[in-house]
């Protein structure tokens, strides 16, 4: 039986030019954070199994790779009373408890304010379907000891820099504050304990349409009152009045008793975005990552279903690790589904030459090789095939903008370059 030559399900393999065309979308990823004073840092692939099974990274913790132990024994495997005994360490579900992790280990050799880029490939045990991966690169912008708006605004305009300089137009933001569903949830009527529950239905909004969310509501049994409360509220006759994200398109989405200051949060950070159509208040966004504690958000398009990144302000997680509370707030684009929807040509294709040959000496080879290199060109050695048509089709699928013919005269200053195309 012959072995398989795939790679595992739900991982890919990139061939040149689409490695290629990754490459340059990351490049203006990291352009464009730099650009706004982010630093990049790198982390391990590995966690400890502990760490990320800590109750940071909520359901991902589910879905995480574990590393067994060295020198397993038959009787560890019986004493076991879960997978995770048997393993010590784990593949990271994602860049933030990682990010949490270092912050701890080096708080002293970094700035008060820490502003860092990690774009660094994660794991996790999906179910393989179109669009989702059991590795995949996350691109995240984090800015951690800044407890006013200011993180959120950084990040914010970072991101939506980011997302002109990828030509994609048509974005916006959604925001909104775990604080103000919290909040929404106690003036309905539902009990505290039923908070989480009731916004894992609310999310799907999106999805289930008003009657399918109270439906669902009633299915599960919650505050009778609450539901009620909810459902009159998602009925209520709407206006057509335009108003730009501000307070009070904000005070005009919500019910009166929410809390003040998670409203004039949301308002300052219009504020210092100035007038921007890409701003829009969503009062039932809600990110299902527990660990949120303020401002979320998510990136969308008109043209898709999905969210293109998401991120928010998480203060409490990495308390964890120091044992007093740290702000912090984060920004990831999805990369996987943006690297598609992305048209960036090669810049350098000009500077891309083919040098096709028949039998030239190494040494010449190598001699006009190296003297196009040291001009700043991308080179390669081609054999020159007998129908040379489909060779430079190919290479102009590669990224290749022009070519060469060597002969034994040829040298680096009688070689003739053309254009391909």
């Amino acid at each position: 039986m012959a072995t398989s030559v795939n790679p595992p399900r739900g991982m890919r393999d990139f061939l040149p030019a689409e490695k290629a065309r990754r490459e340059r979308v990351l490049a203006v990823i990291r352009d464009r954070y730099a650009a706004h004073g982010f630093d990049e840092i790198e982390t391990p692939v590995m966690e400890d199994s502990s760490r990320l099974h800590a109750g940071l990274g909520g359901d991902n913790e589910k879905l995480a790779f574990g590393v067994l132990k060295r020198a397993l024994t038959t009787d560890d495997l019986r004493a076991a009373e879960s997978a995770l005994d048997l393993a010590d360490l784990g593949l990271r579900f994602d860049l933030t408890v990682p990010l949490a992790r270092f912050y701890a280990s080096h708080r002293a050799e970094l700035p008060g304010v820490f502003r860092s880029v990690q774009i660094a490939p994660v794991w996790r045990a999906e179910r393989p379907q179109k669009g989702r991966y059991r590795q995949f690169v996350q691109c995240d912008i984090d800015i951690i000891g800044e407890a006013t708006a200011l993180a959120e605004v950084e990040l914010i305009a970072a991101t939506l820099d980011t997302l002109a300089a990828l030509g994609l137009e048509g974005c916006t933001i959604r925001i909104n504050d775990r604080r103000l569903l919290f909040g929404m949830l106690q003036v309905f009527g539902f009990a505290a304990d039923e908070h989480d529950g009731v916004l894992i239905t609310l999310d799907k909004l999106d999805k289930l349409g008003v009657e399918g969310v109270v439906a669902e509501l009633r299915e599960r049994g919650y505050t009778s009152a609450g539901v009620d409360a909810a459902k009159a509220f998602l009925t209520r006759p709407t206006t057509k009045e335009f108003l730009p994200f501000g307070e009070a398109a904000i005070r005009k989405a919500l019910p009166a008793g929410v809390p003040e200051e998670a409203v004039l949060g949301l308002a300052a950070i219009g504020d210092a975005l100035g007038a921007s159509d890409a701003l829009v208040f969503d009062p039932f966004l809600v990110r299902g990552m527990g660990y949120y504690t303020g401002t979320i958000f998510e990136i969308h398009h008109p043209d898709f279903s999905f969210s293109l990144g998401g991120g928010g302000r998480y203060d409490g997680m990495i308390g964890r690790f120091l044992g007093s509370d740290v702000p912090a707030a984060g920004f990831s684009i999805g990369f996987e589904r943006i690297v598609d929807l992305v048209s960036l040509d090669a810049t350098d294709a000009a500077d891309a030459v083919a040098l096709l040959h028949e039998g030239a000496p190494l040494p010449q080879l190598a001699a006009l090789k190296r003297a196009l290199v040291a001009e700043g060109r991308r080179v390669r050695l081609e054999r020159k095939p007998k129908k040379v048509a489909p060779l430079l089709d190919a290479l102009a699928a590669d990224g290749f903008g022009a070519f060469a013919f060597v002969r034994e005269d040829t040298t680096p200053e009688s070689l003739e370059i053309k254009p391909l195309g």
